[in-house]
């Protein structure tokens, strides 16, 4: 019989399927993505097909075992993660009623207020850890209560996305206590669901997984699973997490007072904590972690990444290579000009789905080069906004390790510490949250006694970089930033969601 001493982590993100293959060291030893579509039938609304999610990962399985030439008995787990909030509604027979309403989907406004009116926002917060928001689970199920009442009707199973992949692969209904915290249904200091906030909402219990933390080995590939994917009948699956803090345990960041930026399409702050700690205001949003026993504030941002990528791909259309190397001639702040990043809404520190990009202080003198520095420091502004809220509520900040696209540019990792005012670390590790699942499902099956030692004993840092001279010119260009937006928001408001009045 082979050894087993491989792991496997699978993501199911918005873009594709991650699959990768980590030996018992935390080595990579192979990856492989399937892409799929993403529909948007209407304005503010973002669907997908969970059929797809499945067969994107049995294609991606099936690819990372081929890339590796290895046998499938040599997996010793499997972990999970995936996009959070997507609401998955199956039937009694277990098939899916509809396409699944995605965490960017923005059409429920009307149901976070109702959850809010229900309940209390200030209830809503001490129970969940955040209000209620357009991309969480709960306002999409009354969503769909109201305008797909024949869909409702027939409704015996709610599922979150990487769970609909493990229902698929063991034939399980299970959750994890990370992915159960965006849901607007769980109570993160209990690390349950919240009674009071179904009957209130009056959605069964009966509905909803049973849900566990997130290193517990509590399913294992089934028959008809192990038929489709290849793996071996009776491998163990781990809970595993939601993306973000699964992506938090590949960077090391399980530990109280240990804080990440993350900037991908989305930018996010992220800090680990013993204890629950709440943002009264409910602008961080706090979670139950990965590693039991731990918290951890979320700050989001909904177009980090996404800035540079619109812009480099409606203004400049240039490599980004060409637009770092201008904008690094540039001198701070941009001669006056900011860039406000809000280029589809925003979560933090402002949850107003209607706020709206801008560039403010345009004149004559500004080229190409202080558009795109513009860019990266309005970006960066953004992050500040939630970094100065995780400092807030008693998080003492001193480094911040950083991960994803934006991490790769030393430019931006600079610009980063001197706007941030904290040290700037990069680590090892650049796998994501595919590789934070592998290591979850090592813990799962006693590779590493907990996910704290797992992560100590994998994730080093690599690179640091300190605030340099600059960081008191970027002081005073956020004092202005932190202006733009309730200078704006009336006239956001006026606009509406589709652009007109």
């Amino acid at each position: 019989m082979a050894e087993r001493d491989l792991l496997l982590g699978i993501d199911v993100g918005t873009g594709g399927c991650k699959a990768l293959l980590v030996d018992l060291r935390g080595e990579v030893i192979a990856g492989a993505t399937t892409e799929y579509p993403l529909s948007t039938p209407k304005p503010l609304w973002s669907e997908q097909d969970p059929e797809h999610w499945w067969q994107a990962t049995i294609a991606g399985i099936t690819q990372v075992l081929a890339v590796a030439n290895v046998e499938p008995g040599r997996i010793a787990g499997v972990g999970l993660t995936g996009q959070m909030h997507g609401l998955v509604m199956l039937d009694g027979g277990g098939e899916v009623l509809r396409p699944a309403i995605l965490w960017n989907d923005q059409r429920c406004g009307e149901q976070c207020d109702e959850i809010h009116r229900r309940l209390g926002r200030d209830s809503v917060i001490r129970r969940t850890g955040k209000p209620v928001l357009t991309g969480f689970t709960a306002p999409k199920i009354l969503w769909v209560r109201a305008h797909e009442p024949q869909v409702y009707r027939a409704v015996a199973r709610v599922l979150l996305p990487k769970d609909f992949v493990r229902y698929r692969l063991t034939g399980t209904f299970l959750s994890d206590v990370t992915d159960a915290s965006g849901t607007s249904l769980f109570d993160v200091g209990e690390r349950r669901w919240s009674d009071e906030i179904l009957e209130a909402l009056q959605i069964p219990r009966a509905w909803l997984p049973e849900v566990t933390e997130s290193p517990v080995a509590s399913a294992a590939v089934s028959a008809a699973g192990a038929c489709k994917t290849g793996l071996v009948e009776g491998t163990p699956v781990v809970a595993g997490a939601g993306d973000q803090a699964a992506e938090a345990v590949g960077c090391g960041v399980v530990e109280d007072g240990r804080v990440s930026i993350t900037i991908g399409t989305s930018g996010v702050v992220f800090a680990a904590t013993e204890t629950l700690r709440q943002d009264p205001a409910g602008r961080l949003h706090a979670y139950c972690h990965a590693s039991p026993g731990v918290w951890h504030l979320m700050g989001v941002m909904l177009s980090a990444g996404g800035s540079l990528r619109w812009y480099r791909d409606t203004v400049a259309r240039e490599p980004y290579e060409v637009l770092l190397d201008e904008a690094a001639r540039v001198e701070p702040g941009c001669e006056g000009l900011l860039f406000l990043p809000y280029l589809c809404g925003e979560r933090t520190p402002h949850a107003d789905p209607l706020a709206r990009g801008a560039f403010v202080g345009l004149t004559l003198r500004h080229g190409r080069s202080h558009l795109t520095r513009a860019v990266l420091e309005g970006v960066t502004f953004g992050l500040r906004d939630s970094l100065e809220l995780v400092g807030g509520l008693g998080v003492a900040v001193g480094r911040v390790r950083v991960s994803g696209g934006g991490a790769r540019s030393a430019m931006w990792r600079q610009l980063m510490a001197d706007i941030l005012g904290v040290e700037i670390a990069t680590v090892n590790v650049t796998q994501g949250a595919a590789f934070g699942a592998a290591l979850l499902a090592g813990v799962g099956v006693g590779v590493w006694p907990g996910v704290v030692d797992a992560a100590r004993s994998v994730v080093r840092e690599t690179g640091l970089l300190h605030p340099g001279p600059d960081r008191a010119v970027y002081d005073e260009c956020y004092r202005r930033y932190r202006a733009l937006y309730p200078a704006l928001a009336p006239v956001f408001a006026a606009t509406g969601p589709g652009g007109g009045t």
